[in-house]
């Protein structure tokens, strides 16, 4: 049940974020580029909550190692906040209101859930989405023809961020369970909730972007009506992982009982053996299915 593996902050990586990416780096398509964009914008004040949600407990914490899972935990968040930052004020220079997407997010997690809510559902939430991201990782890269069309620095970018919520999968749940004693109902209220305001939020801000970029009412529905088919399909972006996020509504779930994602390690070998991100990102699509 145990990862064979520490969780390891990787700092200063070099996606190549200032390059010549295009527009729509996902092979032209529109949805598609958006919605990972989307998801994007959410990220840096995500990870913010999230490292908020968990440092709630960290003082009530006496087991030394998940006390280093915690401080690792929280210095990989903030790196993905940075890079997604980073990547994020290209969208600002295509006419994106990043600002505004990100202050409503702020608003959102921290002047109405941090606010409103009990400590233990914050944390809840946080598992709930630390969950989420990390059998997204299952998604995008065990099948490789699911980001086959991907500029490789922005495949590369979503593979290291994908890694590292591999890596450290179980500790907000491991501080929900063992520190705050969260009980089932709450647990699995919460992934509800988390699932629904997930996708939402995203694909709201994707069909915002659309229209930034110019399409029409009849050219986004269209747009939005095949992104979501690619996205909710039999076979498409989400159903092949249904079964593992389903796991999660199980009395007696633990994130490790699903153990690794097949392909960490190709990643993990390649990266430590050059130091080059996007070596390691074409490393794992490749060894994809």
């Amino acid at each position: 049940m145990s990862q064979d593996h520490p969780i390891v902050p990787r700092e200063k990586l070099d996606f190549d974020l200032e390059g010549d990416i295009p527009k729509y780096w996902f092979g032209g398509d529109a949805f598609k580029t958006r919605f990972f964009d989307a998801m994007s914008t959410i990220f840096p004040e995500g990870e913010r909550y999230f490292i908020s949600c968990v440092r709630d407990y960290r003082d009530q914490v006496s087991d030394p190692k998940l006390l280093a899972e915690i401080k690792d935990f929280m210095r990989q968040e903030g790196q993905h906040g940075i890079v997604h930052s980073l990547y994020n004020n290209r969208l600002k220079a295509q006419g994106i209101d990043v600002d505004a997407l990100e202050r409503f997010t702020h608003n959102m997690l921290f002047n109405v859930l941090r606010k409103y809510l009990p400590k233990k559902q914050t944390l809840a939430e946080t598992a709930a989405a630390e969950h989420m991201t990390a059998i997204m990782a299952h998604s995008f890269f065990e099948k490789k023809e699911v980001l086959a069309q991907a500029d490789p620095r922005m495949r590369a970018m979503y593979a290291w961020h994908a890694m590292e919520e591999i890596e450290h999968k179980a500790v907000a749940f491991d501080v929900m369970q063992k520190v705050a004693k969260v009980g089932y109902l709450r647990r699995v209220w919460a992934m509800a909730v988390v699932t629904l305001g997930f996708n939402i939020h995203s694909l709201l801000t994707t069909r915002y972007m659309l229209k930034v970029d110019g399409f029409k009412g009849w050219q986004r529905f269209k747009l939005m009506a095949q992104g979501m088919w690619w996205i909710f399909k039999p076979g498409g972006l989400y159903m092949p992982i249904l079964g593992h996020y389903l796991q999660y509504y199980k009395p007696g779930f633990h994130p490790w009982h699903a153990g690794q994602m097949r392909t960490y390690h190709l990643w993990l070998d390649t990266f430590n053996r050059t130091g080059d991100p996007i070596q390691a990102g074409e490393v794992l699509h490749a060894a994809g299915a």
